[in-house]
């Protein structure tokens, strides 16, 4: 007679997983969280303050960077990226996250993994004020190989219907001020990993591997005190698709367009790395961040005093452009 760990799975290692997870769930644990991990569904009151609270929500995943922590057996940094593909989002309408929810899929489960995988959600947690209250980790053997791990999120935040930042207020001559990258962040590895063959070639006097898997930067603390004092006409997270995807995304209207000044800031050298190892240079802006991950627009007149808040908070942040009328989406100059 067969067992259900004879098809595969062992469930034994599953409490394991479990138990060890519950561990990083608790640290991100906030006053509206209701129960802990280990019941059917999470419960979270919504906070008091709110005339006319609206949820805003978000589901993104890694991508392909997983298989570099994958190849690379190092696994507790990419949960941040995963809550970071989320929250960065949702902040970008001006919501606080609540809480967040990860789906980890796996081949054959090692509960070390999940638990390496889930401190990194943990961390981004923290991270972002956002509380972890629940999960599934699935093994599913045949249909994701042994050492095969992928990681997805869910994340929902809070913000006064009132005070949704939909663009409808952008206009020529508003400012767009970028926020540094942390790196690559986590999109177009597709590329990168035929670009990176050699994930130990040295880069910088390390392996280049540990700059690949450098986690997506958080961007929620320093801009919810930012939209605190500021009127923000629009907000951008850089993701897949680059500039030219993403920019325009925060436009109400269509007839607007993103001037970037490609010599206002320095790109970071793992972006010209990538052309030298041949990277099509022309299509950079169109797939990378290319040294900013989020981008913030605001009327002209309280641009500089956005800058120096920004930085006075920590944030690299620098004037990239303007905007103008004329349709293009974005214009490189």
């Amino acid at each position: 007679m067969l067992t259900y760990k004879d098809s595969g799975v062992n469930i034994e290692e599953g409490y394991k997983s479990v138990k060890l997870i519950q561990e990083y769930a608790k640290k991100t644990m906030s006053e509206y969280v209701l129960n802990g991990l280990g019941s059917f569904a999470g419960m979270v009151e919504l906070p008091e303050g709110y005339k006319k609270p609206v949820l805003v929500s978000g589901t993104d995943g890694v991508g392909t960077k997983l298989e570099i922590a994958c190849k690379k057996e190092k696994y507790d940094t990419v949960g941040i990226d995963c809550v970071a593909m989320c929250v960065n989002d949702i902040l970008c309408h001006g919501a606080k996250p609540l809480f967040f929810l990860d789906y980890i899929a796996c081949g054959k489960l090692d509960s070390k993994v999940s638990a390496d995988l889930v401190k990194g959600v943990s961390d981004g947690c923290i991270e972002s004020d956002c509380s972890l209250i629940g999960g599934e980790t699935a093994e599913m053997p045949g249909f994701y190989k042994e050492g095969d791990y992928d990681i997805a999120g869910f994340a929902v935040g809070i913000v006064d219907k009132d005070k949704i930042i939909t663009g409808k207020d952008i206009k020529e001559g508003d400012k767009l001020i970028g926020l540094k990258s942390s790196g690559i962040h986590s999109n177009g590895f597709s590329l990168v990993r035929k670009l990176f063959k050699d994930l130990d070639m040295e880069y910088k006097g390390d392996a280049v591997y540990k700059t690949l898997l450098t986690p997506t930067k958080i961007y929620v603390k320093p801009i919810l005190k930012i939209l605190e004092k500021f009127k923000i006409n629009g907000m951008a997270h850089i993701t897949g698709g680059g500039f030219y995807e993403n920019i325009p995304r925060m436009f109400k209207e269509d007839n607007l367009t993103a001037v970037i000044l490609k010599d206002s800031y320095e790109v970071p050298d793992i972006f010209n790395k990538l052309v030298e190892l041949g990277a099509n240079k022309e299509d950079m802006y169109n797939t990378f961040n290319m040294g900013i991950g989020f981008v913030l627009c605001v009327d002209k007149e309280i641009s500089k005093d956005v800058l120096n808040e920004l930085r006075n908070l920590g944030e690299e942040a620098v004037e990239i452009g303007y905007v103008t009328y004329g349709g293009e989406g974005v214009c490189l100059k």
